[in-house]
């Protein structure tokens, strides 16, 4: 389970984050997550919950946004978004796409003390 090893990462820049500007505690995490990250939500925030305990993060909420993977037609140059993996262009039907977004985590804001 590579959740483990993203949210190890996650608390470590958290740590970091907090450091840098003079926080002892984290109350929030808030991450974006991409449809096709290959990050299970269920699994990440059960492994935030067993990860956090004995850190900056021991008392944090995290919150998950997850991103709908944004396509760009090489056909048409229509964009459009999907929530599920479809490569089809809602414009033109062709299945030429590039990925725009929709493949990373990104950790977007911290609420600290």
């Amino acid at each position: 389970m590579h959740e483990y090893s993203i949210v190890q990462a996650l608390i470590n820049q958290c740590e970091e984050v907090a450091k840098e500007n003079g926080a002892t505690k984290v109350n929030k995490v808030i991450c974006k997550i991409g449809v096709m990250s290959g990050v299970e939500v269920h699994l990440l925030k059960v492994a935030f919950d067993t990860f956090k305990e004995q850190s900056i993060c021991e008392e944090a909420e995290l919150v998950l946004n997850v991103q709908k993977l944004k396509l760009e037609c090489k056909e048409c140059g229509n964009l459009f978004e999907v929530d599920e993996i479809d490569y089809c262009c809602d414009k033109c039907n062709s299945t030429k796409v590039k990925i725009i977004e929709g493949e990373d985590m990104y950790l977007m804001s911290l609420e600290m003390e």
